[in-house]
């Protein structure tokens, strides 16, 4: 299992703009494009004095699955114009992490 983490960061006015495109349109998107081995997306918000980091975490089965997603190169940030309309910026690539351990307590 993969955890693909990826950052942007926008203004105090757009923050809950960009959070709501997330949540109506981009995330449902790509829940539409019912990738083999894409397993869910959580969505992170910060507020920082002078703008506000929102991180994603999506987890994949594979890199397989991964490269379905984005294309032959796994790190490329997927970044849908309208994001980037509203986004100050953003990481050009993700990081992705392999889960080692999962524990429920």
């Amino acid at each position: 299992m993969l955890k693909r983490i990826w950052h942007g960061w926008t203004t105090h006015e757009n923050a809950d703009h960009y959070e709501n495109l997330l949540k109506t349109e981009i995330f449902p998107g790509i829940a539409a494009k019912r990738i083999t081995g894409y397993q869910n997306i959580q969505l992170l918000r910060r507020k920082h004095d002078d703008e506000v980091e929102f991180i994603t975490v999506m987890t994949f089965d594979s890199w397989e699955a991964i490269k379905q997603f984005v294309g032959d190169d796994p790190s490329v940030s997927y970044v849908p114009a309208k994001a980037r309309e509203v986004l100050s910026r953003w990481d050009d690539h993700s990081q992705h992490y392999e889960v080692r351990e999962s524990l429920s307590y």
